[in-house]
């Protein structure tokens, strides 16, 4: 046996690597990729129904599992920041005609406690007089209403 091991070498090619395993819920830098929503509706949403429709709504490449937290608020776990990033992107999302109002959680954040409160919208203005189309009107115009958030010359 002290034959076999003196020959032994670890050459560069042979060593071998360390996958890190992430948190579930995280991505490799600590991410969270929750988002946290309830739909604006006063009537009973149907969990089965709405999970299969969001999930083949939103069509996400590696999943998304979806729990029901009570009180009518809804946990969506997705498994890649780029699923993540386009929900919140092509937000708002509805089920039934009800808006989904979502909330990307933050390390250390209780899902119950978040005020849903908030869904941004596109709003396009028509009419405008020759000379004022601006981003500077865009912007004030959005904080009137809300908040602004981007602006598109289209």
């Amino acid at each position: 046996m002290e034959a076999d091991l003196a020959g032994l070498t670890l050459e560069e090619e042979e060593e071998e690597i360390l996958q890190i395993q992430t948190e579930e819920g995280t991505n490799g830098d600590g991410e969270i990729l929750q988002l946290v929503g309830c739909f604006l509706t006063a009537s009973i949403v149907h969990f089965l129904a709405m999970r299969s429709i969001m999930a083949n709504l939103w069509h996400p490449v590696r999943g998304v599992q979806i729990t029901d937290l009570g009180e009518k608020k809804y946990l969506f776990q997705f498994f890649h920041l780029m699923d993540l990033e386009r929900v919140i992107k092509g937000s708002p999302s509805t089920f039934n005609n009800h808006l989904l109002i979502i909330h990307k959680l933050r390390m250390g954040e209780n899902p119950l406690q978040i005020p849903l409160i908030y869904s941004p919208l596109w709003v396009q203005v028509h009419d405008v007089p020759t000379g004022f189309v601006s981003e500077n009107l865009a912007i004030q115009l959005g904080n009137f209403i809300g908040e602004f958030m981007e602006y598109d010359v289209s």
